[in-house]
C-alpha cells in the first residue's frame, strides 16, 4: 500500500468518525445526568418543582367562566367540563398532560395541555391546543424555585380575532395563574392585556376532583 493510499484511507476514516459523533450527539437523551460529585446539580431528573404539580393529577369536574363570550361584563358559564390530568409516563414523569372536554357557548369544546418545569431555566412551561383558536397558546414562566401553591406563567399570542376584529394579527400578552387550593380543588385563571389596556381576567376554570380519582 502506497503512502498516498494510506493517507486517503485515514482521511475517510476520520470523516466517518466525525459524522458518527454528530449523529450520536443528535440522538435524544433518555437517561438523566447524575451528579458526578456532591456539589453538581442534576438538571434532567424531575424534582421538587414537578412535585408541586402532583395535586393537579386526577379526574375532575370543572366549571368554566368566560368573559370574552359573555355580555355586559358577565361571563358565560359552562358546568359540564370533564378533565383528565396525568403524568406522561413515557417522558419519565417530566410532563403533565391535561385533556378537557365540554361545551362552550353551546358548542363542543376540547383542549389539550402539556405542562412541565425546566430545571435549567428554573421555570414552569405550559402549552395548550384547543378547538377555539387556530394557534397554540404558549406560556413560559419567570424564574420560580419556591414552594407556593400559586403558580403564575406569562405568555403571549397572536390574536386570530378572539378579542374582536380590531385585534386580529396583534400580539396579546397573557398570563395563566394556577391556584392549588387543596388536593381536591384548584383554579386556572387566564388574563389578557390588550394593546393600550390594563390586564383583565378573561377566563376562569374551577376544578373539583371526582370521587375516587
Amino acid at each position: 500500500m502506497t503512502r498516498s493510499t494510506t493517507l486517503i484511507i485515514g482521511s475517510i476514516l476520520a470523516l466517518a468518525g466525525l459524522f458518527g459523533t454528530a449523529h450520536a450527539s443528535a440522538a435524544p437523551r433518555t437517561t438523566a445526568i447524575r451528579p458526578s460529585s456532591p456539589g453538581q446539580e442534576d438538571t434532567l431528573t424531575p424534582g421538587k418543582q414537578h412535585r408541586r404539580l402532583d395535586p393537579l393529577v386526577g379526574t375532575w369536574k370543572a366549571t368554566k367562566y368566560n368573559w370574552i363570550l359573555g355580555k355586559n361584563g358577565r361571563p358565560i358559564v359552562s358546568r359540564d367540563f370533564k378533565v383528565q390530568t396525568r403524568w406522561i409516563t413515557k417522558t419519565g414523569g417530566r410532563f403533565l398532560e391535561e385533556k378537557t372536554e365540554g361545551t362552550l357557548g353551546g358548542r363542543p369544546y376540547y383542549r389539550l395541555g402539556v405542562m412541565g418545569y425546566s430545571n435549567v431555566d428554573r421555570r414552569f412551561e405550559w402549552t395548550t391546543f384547543d378547538s377555539v383558536t387556530p394557534t397554540s397558546m404558549t406560556y413560559r414562566g419567570e424564574r420560580d424555585t419556591g414552594d407556593s401553591s400559586t403558580i403564575s406563567i406569562p405568555g403571549a399570542f397572536t390574536d386570530p380575532g378572539v378579542l374582536g376584529p380590531e385585534y386580529t394579527g396583534k400580539r396579546i400578552p397573557m398570563r395563566s395563574v394556577i391556584k392549588i387550593e387543596s388536593k381536591n380543588r384548584h383554579v386556572f385563571d387566564l388574563y389578557f392585556t390588550p394593546p393600550g389596556q390594563r390586564e383583565r381576567l378573561v377566563d376562569r376554570v374551577v376544578y373539583t376532583r371526582k370521587a375516587g380519582s
